[in-house]
């Protein structure tokens, strides 16, 4: 069966430099942080960037942690979002609020932890997508830790019932993506896992995409 290619996301471009390196990669989405983070941005800057970079086809995903929906309204009118992702512990009350204002589609994260596919079922109907990161205390992502990947098929299958993408996030990169691949995720979402001392690595990235499109071939 031709299985669909797989969509890519670099997130957390926190200076110009990381937004012009990912701009001009084979990502499909470029993710901004407008929540308390090292990588946090503020939506001006990234408005600034966009008058300097032209991100073709891309989509940007602005990122938010348990915003109220003021917060994502100033966003969302300052810039071209595709995406707006829920990436805190947002309730079903708080995404429905969040889209209908909005009016934009709803990504919503889900820490992997013992009851993560319970909370990922109570969205069913009220979301676009998913996206699957690890839980780590003290952070909400781009920890580059894994979590337990053998639980993949359960979210993949949880959001293929409910129609929608899911995305997976938490420490993947260019070593143990190809683990990953098999799992035939729709997407794969990588914040440190591009960086170098920080710093997003045209050579992670461009190995992370060799990988993909080698796959791709030997799967298609």
């Amino acid at each position: 069966m031709k299985m669909s290619r797989i969509q890519l996301k670099y997130c957390g471009n926190k200076s110009f430099a990381d937004f012009q390196m990912t701009a001009s990669s084979d990502a499909d989405y470029l993710g901004v942080i407008f929540a308390e983070s090292k990588r946090q941005v503020k939506p001006e800057q990234v408005l600034e960037w966009l008058t300097k970079v032209n991100i073709g086809s891309k989509k940007l995903v602005g990122v938010f942690v348990n915003a109220s929906i003021e917060e994502v309204e100033h966003a969302a009118s300052l810039l071209p979002l595709s995406v707006i992702q829920c990436h805190g512990t947002e309730s079903v009350e708080n995404v429905v609020e969040i889209k209908k204002r909005v009016k934009l589609p709803i990504w919503k994260v889900i820490h992997h932890q013992e009851f993560s596919l319970e909370v990922m079922k109570r969205f069913n109907g009220k979301v676009d997508g998913f996206i699957i990161d690890s839980k780590v205390k003290g952070m909400w992502g781009g920890s580059g830790q894994m979590f337990d990947w053998s639980f993949i098929p359960d979210y993949l299958a949880e959001a293929t019932n409910q129609g929608v993408p899911c995305i997976i996030a938490g420490g993947i990169n260019d070593r143990n993506l190809r683990d990953l691949l098999p799992l035939n995720p729709p997407g794969i979402d990588i914040s440190s896992g591009i960086e170098k001392d920080g710093v997003k690595n045209t050579e992670i990235i461009r190995k992370i995409e060799e990988q993909v499109k080698n796959y791709e071939s030997t799967t298609n």
